[in-house]
């Protein structure tokens, strides 16, 4: 039986109507695909403490949780992840790539230009049929 991974990912939105998009390294699982930043809840957490935990941890700065945008259950080869995103804002810092290959702030329309992870396609798909 597989593994399912519980997982969290900001989609931290700027006033120019951007999202901010993290390109995981080589050394990261599901390396070089684009992702909405977050990681792993970890025991006692809710989503919203762990995306606001993994922000600060991964990029060092601080951002407000917002609404719920999809719950994803996504079968990777050696695991199911089980992905909720949620919209955010950042309330204090700018963002410092710390843990990603590169990371940039990219226009909602653009999105699909950048591969992404497919467990974060179902909220790409979301955002844009909303615009």
């Amino acid at each position: 039986m597989k593994k399912t991974i519980h997982v969290v990912g900001a989609i931290i939105e700027n006033d120019r109507q951007e999202i901010f998009c993290a390109l995981r390294n080589t050394h990261m699982v599901l390396a070089n695909y684009w992702e909405f930043p977050g990681g792993k809840i970890e025991s006692g957490e809710t989503p919203q403490q762990a995306l606001y935990r993994e922000i600060l941890e991964e990029f060092n700065c601080i951002i407000q949780v917002g609404d719920p945008v999809t719950q994803t259950l996504y079968e990777y080869e050696p695991f199911f992840v089980h992905l909720e995103t949620y919209l955010a804002t950042i309330v204090e810092g700018t963002p410092q790539i710390l843990e990603h290959a590169e990371a940039k702030w990219v226009p909602r329309q653009q999105l699909l230009e950048l591969s992404f992870a497919p467990a974060d396609l179902p909220s790409i798909q979301k955002l844009l049929a909303e615009q």
